[in-house]
């Protein structure tokens, strides 16, 4: 079944005001079969988004509006597209807690969801990894180094991997590269295939799946999608299901590069 996993929506802070058919009429054209809606879910209440307009995510009083216009177009479109609901729900190291309460309360409404890691802590801070090539500069000052960076983020997604949240966590880990979106400006030397391995076989044991998202391509800096073709490689070799995603925040970006990852 042709599916495009990961699409954002009007709902998202940092998006585009594209309307949910929009994206539908996208996919269908496409010839896609099944499409998951998957908005960055708002953050647990006690975390202070890092981002500068602060808008990583919706918020919460958004959430039964959300669902509801997704369950609208679902129905709507019932005959051409399966249509999912689902989030993009961030794993935030020691905020493990909120958001079991925030799934627990809204994943019995959930289709499909992901769980990406996005935000690093150090020093009791935290800093959003793909913002800008500048706060990833910044974010290298404070860890101390590009390997320092990529460490601190394979470790993060190894534990979001391993994380109790409950009988609604997602099943499908997002981006697991995501650290690489800098990697034309910020090269890094080491190749954490050892880090990699681990989170591979965590996802494993788990029957989890992994996002096979098509947006680094299109990132100047990243030319790649994510994971990266040696990543999908060892994935493969261990019957991991990859999920192709767009993760697109506007239109005209449903669908993107899905030939070159997958009808090659």
């Amino acid at each position: 079944m042709k599916k495009d996993g990961h699409i954002h929506t009007p709902f998202c802070p940092h998006g585009s005001s594209d309307e949910l058919r929009s994206y539908v009429y996208k996919a269908v054209a496409q010839g896609f079969e099944e499409i998951s809606f998957t908005e960055h879910a708002p953050l647990p209440p006690s975390f202070k988004d890092p981002t500068p307009l602060k808008d990583s995510a919706m918020k919460v009083s958004e959430m039964e509006l959300y669902i509801e216009q997704i369950e609208k177009v679902k129905k709507e479109f019932q005959k051409e597209v399966k249509i999912n609901v689902g989030l993009e729900v961030d794993y935030i190291n020691e905020y493990e807690e909120e958001t079991r309460h925030f799934l627990n309360t809204y994943g019995p409404y959930l289709d499909d969801s992901l769980l990406s890691v996005h935000f690093l802590n150090k020093e009791d801070s935290f800093y959003c990894l793909d913002y800008s090539a500048e706060e990833f500069e910044h974010i290298i000052t404070k860890f101390g180094s590009v390997e320092e960076v990529y460490k601190a983020y394979f470790k993060a997604v190894a534990s979001s991997v391993k994380a109790d949240l409950g009988s609604y966590k997602p099943k499908r880990i997002g981006h697991i590269t995501l650290v690489h979106k800098f990697q034309k400006k910020f090269p890094c030397e080491v190749s954490f295939q050892n880090e990699v391995l681990h989170i591979l076989n965590e996802v494993k044991n788990r029957n989890l799946e992994l996002d096979y998202n098509a947006a680094g391509f299109h990132k100047p800096l990243c030319q790649e999608a994510y994971p990266s073709k040696e990543v999908v490689a060892l994935a493969q070799q261990k019957n991991i299901p990859l999920v192709y995603g767009s993760d697109a925040h506007c239109a005209k970006d449903v669908g993107q590069s899905y030939t070159k990852l997958f009808e090659r």
